[in-house]
């Protein structure tokens, strides 16, 4: 599946966090974590489901009669794609207006500063080799 293509919404966010930290998980497992979490019914976390399925998102295996799930994406690479999304939509690509909005409203603490630096010397390294 291309992760490239799979963008989730708030709520499938948390489906998704529920699989990537244990997984495969029956529907019923997932209905009773997502009502814990969320406070939602059975069918609207079974609607959800049946939509990331459909996006390709998770996969619904039927053994010995219950349904499981697993995530068919990465949350790395998700993360990073609606990272790009948002860098796009908001900040027109860019990363330097991102991070300067950012500080204008909670400036740094010098171990930010430091591992920013570190990141930044590494990339003008790694684009110089």
């Amino acid at each position: 599946m291309d992760e490239k293509n799979i963008s989730l919404t708030p709520a499938e966010w948390s489906v998704m966090e529920c699989l990537w930290e244990r997984s495969p998980m029956t529907g019923r497992e997932l209905t009773d974590a997502m009502r814990g979490q969320c406070g939602w019914s059975r069918s609207t976390t079974l609607t959800l489901l049946g939509r990331m399925e459909a996006k390709g998102a998770v996969a619904g295996d039927t053994e010995s009669g219950k349904k499981s799930f697993r995530p068919l994406v990465g949350r790395d690479e998700i993360a990073l794609k609606e990272t790009e999304d948002f860098l796009d939509r908001v900040y027109n690509g860019s990363l330097s207006l991102l991070v300067s909005s950012f500080t204008k409203k909670q400036p740094l603490s010098q171990k930010e500063i430091d591992e920013l630096y570190d990141i930044l010397k590494k990339m003008e390294e790694d684009r110089d080799a």
